[in-house]
């Protein structure tokens, strides 16, 4: 269900002599006479609980057998699979939050918490992954024998239940940074599992215990390249950033070239949620105010071609209307 519309509204003022606000909007799936925009689809909820109960269970799992057999590539990783875990919590809850009606208070409703989700998930990796390193390098230091044939086992069992639980988000992985993110780090997770099971082999073959805390170093310094970039964004979407997805040049030019515009200012792009790009412009019109398909069509157009959902279009008459932010924005 998709649904454009436009407004416009005039109104006498101090500062603005002639003023025509436009309200334009672009709606997703799911949404509640209009206030809402949902994108994960309901059905993942199973999918995270799923996930959740049998991560849950293969850290202790894992946990345990890395104590038993002196193994810090398995501890490394039971540590990660926790982190992971709590991420997927994070991700569940946002994912119900971001359906939340607007209020009042919180007028967008509770879309951001998919950004604060992705930023906790962010820092708890990166805090996680910091014992882990201090723990290897003491453990290169003062290497311990490791049983290898446990370590093989165990982290055989983890690439099964990695990869079964990355399965069950990959059919959303392509429409929602949280499910992907999701589907991602399980899949990371599947593949360092391999790394231990490979790392046992080397062990059992060759007897060198230093393997195993070279390979929790090795799976710290993958989880920081991975977690970088979620840091990176989700900071950035914590600030109003523009989206990285999106030239802001080439919607200033998309906007400016569209009929009868004369200019704009006041332009502002920001991410609402991981999932959807809000816009605010004031635009520059010669003569009266566009004609009646103007705002559905810039709305289209804003959507298909950059992906923004949630455009809001203020109209001003060259040479009358005064507006106050045209001096003051740089924007």
């Amino acid at each position: 269900m998709q649904d454009d519309h436009g407004h416009t509204h005039h109104a006498q003022g101090h500062d603005h002599a002639r003023h025509d606000h436009a309200h334009s909007h672009s709606h997703g799936f799911g949404h509640a006479h209009g206030a809402g925009h949902v994108h994960t689809p309901k059905n993942f909820g199973p999918a995270f609980a799923i996930g959740i109960a049998l991560n849950l269970g293969f850290v202790g799992v894992e946990a345990l057998y890395g104590w038993l057999s002196n193994s810090m590539a398995l501890v490394a990783d039971a540590g990660h699979n926790l982190s992971d875990v709590l991420g997927l919590v994070a991700a569940w809850i946002a994912a119900v939050l971001v359906r939340r009606a607007p209020t009042a208070r919180f007028t967008y409703g509770l879309r951001g918490s998919s950004i604060l989700a992705a930023l906790f998930n962010a820092v708890l990796l990166l805090v996680a992954t910091g014992g882990i390193i201090v723990e290897a390098v003491q453990r290169l230091l003062e290497p311990a024998p490791v049983a290898g044939t446990t370590v093989m086992i165990v982290a055989g069992i983890g690439i099964l239940i990695n990869g079964f639980t990355a399965w069950l988000f990959a059919s959303g992985a392509q429409g929602d940074i949280n499910i992907r993110g999701a589907y991602l780090h399980m899949m990371a997770d599947a593949v360092v599992s391999v790394g231990v099971v490979l790392a046992g082999l080397v062990i059992l073959a060759t007897g060198f215990d230093w393997i195993d805390p070279l390979v929790s170093l090795a799976i710290a310094v993958l989880i920081i390249v991975a977690t970088w970039g979620l840091l990176r964004d989700s900071v950035a979407m914590s600030l109003a950033a523009v989206p990285p997805g999106i030239d802001p040049e080439a919607v200033r030019a998309h906007l400016a070239a569209r009929p009868g515009v004369r200019g704009l200012h006041d332009l502002h792009i920001w991410s609402m949620s991981t999932t959807e790009v809000a816009l605010t412009a004031h635009l520059v019109v010669a003569g009266g105010a566009p004609d009646r398909h103007f705002l559905k069509d810039t709305a289209d157009t804003l959507r298909a071609r950059f992906g923004i959902h949630h455009a809001t279009l203020q109209i001003e008459i060259e040479g009358e209307t005064a507006c106050t932010l045209a001096k003051d924005c740089v924007a």
